[in-house]
């Protein structure tokens, strides 16, 4: 269990609170390049953390991230029009870039240098494999952005969907500190080679370590007769799990990375990246984008019970409910807007979970004592982590992950990155 005033320390994000000023530290994902896709398009909105603001990208093809309300008189800037190098607000045709400049006060004296005075609150953004990503931190403290393996590949090498999440941040990403529920919740009936090794032992052994980018977690399930399946998943801070997904057991060529960024407190949005190292992405792999509306929305949601069939239940699989994006909503939203996790009872399966609780915990005390957070990198070259990567591999009993896996260290060293580089060349 947790304590309510610790649950309400890493659930709530909104300004001001200690756990968004933490989060605001980092680059997270703001919204996808696809919904902003060219120069002069319309602005998008974005909601992150409780803050309203509107995307857009300019006539020179830069992207701004802005208060959605115009610093005059508060009228949306998502009707506005966004053409010759800014946003216009409708109202009185007030104009700003991307940087939050005022350009234009048309409705003021040709004389008046009024828009000189004023600054509209506006985020530095980074675009990268089609998502766009935002710093909303103080800009004396921006880090680097990370340049992760999965950010390297080329476009055509990776997708990204990006779906709503009724429910708060904490409960998402907490379901992926969680093997044991790939048993239970994503069981198939008729299942493949990959899946039958969830079922041939359901109460996995874990073991966590807390590496520079967070936590890594490691479960292990006994293989008859002399085998194990080791199963290496990361949290990586703020927001992130990475999953060996994608592909088949020890067969995997890439993973995925699912991000949940807080839209407020009882909403988020989960985004589901993935890549592959060696070969581009073919479109019918991208399964998950027929379960999202054109809004970011499921078609299969709380509000028509996620089109659960009990037939299905009976004779195809663990839950009824059609594909994992689905299966995993329904096991988080069906807690409630925030759980009150005082109310829980855990066990040896929730080892790594708590690992992450622990971690995030201390995170937070540090940073409310004036210690920066970690994993972040300020200048130099080390913005680079080989050394977090996600894993699906039957090996034999008798080898240990750590030596089998030589790359998985706890910090990023030079020796890692040569390690990392042929482990890469060998997928």
């Amino acid at each position: 269990m947790l304590p309510k005033e610790q649950n309400e320390l890493l659930t709530r994000t909104g300004p001001g609170t200690l756990m968004g000023d933490l989060i605001r530290r980092y680059w997270v994902p703001a919204l996808l390049s696809e919904e902003i896709s060219k120069p002069d398009c319309p602005p998008a909105r974005v909601r992150i953390m409780g803050e309203e603001l509107v995307a857009f990208r300019d006539s020179r093809g830069r992207i701004g991230l802005i208060a959605e309300h115009c610093s005059h008189r508060g009228t949306s800037l998502y009707y506005g029009r966004n053409e010759n190098g800014g946003v216009t607000c409708i109202y009185h045709g007030w104009k700003y870039d991307v940087d939050g400049n005022v350009l234009e006060t048309p409705a003021e004296p040709p004389e008046s240098d009024f828009r000189k005075k004023l600054y509209h609150p506006a985020y530095p953004t980074h675009e990268a494999a089609g998502i766009v990503f935002a710093y909303l931190g103080p800009k004396d403290k921006m880090p680097l952005f990370p340049s992760y393996e999965w950010m390297q590949v080329p476009l055509e090498q990776t997708y990204v969907t990006k779906a709503l999440l009724e429910c708060n941040y904490l409960q998402g990403l907490e379901g992926e500190c969680d093997s044991s529920h790939l048993s239970f919740l994503h069981r198939a009936f008729d299942a493949s080679p990959g899946q039958r090794l969830y079922q041939l032992d359901t109460s996995p052994v874990y073991e966590t370590e807390e590496t520079d980018f967070g936590v890594r977690m490691i479960a292990l399930r006994k293989v008859p007769p002399d085998q194990q399946y080791v199963r290496v998943s990361s949290f990586v801070m703020p927001l992130s799990g990475c999953i060996p997904a994608g592909g088949r057991t020890g067969e995997l060529d890439g993973f995925e990375v699912h991000s949940y960024v807080p839209a407020d407190d009882t909403h988020a949005w989960r985004y589901d990246f993935g890549f592959k190292r060696s070969r581009p992405v073919r479109e019918e792999e991208v399964h998950r984008r027929k379960q999202i509306g054109p809004d970011y929305r499921r078609i299969r949601n709380m509000r028509n019970d996620y089109l659960q069939d009990r037939e299905m239940q009976r004779s195809r699989n663990f839950t009824g409910i059609e594909d994992f994006l689905n299966h995993d909503a329904c096991a988080t939203e069906s807690m409630g807007p925030i759980f009150d996790r005082s109310k829980e009872h855990l066990g040896v399966s929730d080892k790594a979970l708590i690992a992450v609780r622990r971690y995030l915990l201390r995170v937070v005390k540090d940073f409310q004592e004036g210690n920066a957070p970690p994993h972040l990198v300020y200048e130099g070259a080390h913005n680079r982590f080989p050394h977090v990567d996600s894993i699906a591999e039957v090996i034999p009993a008798n080898v240990t992950w750590r030596e089998h896996f030589g790359h998985l260290t706890e910090t990023a060293t030079v020796e890692n990155r040569l390690a990392a580089r042929s482990v890469r060349k060998v997928s």
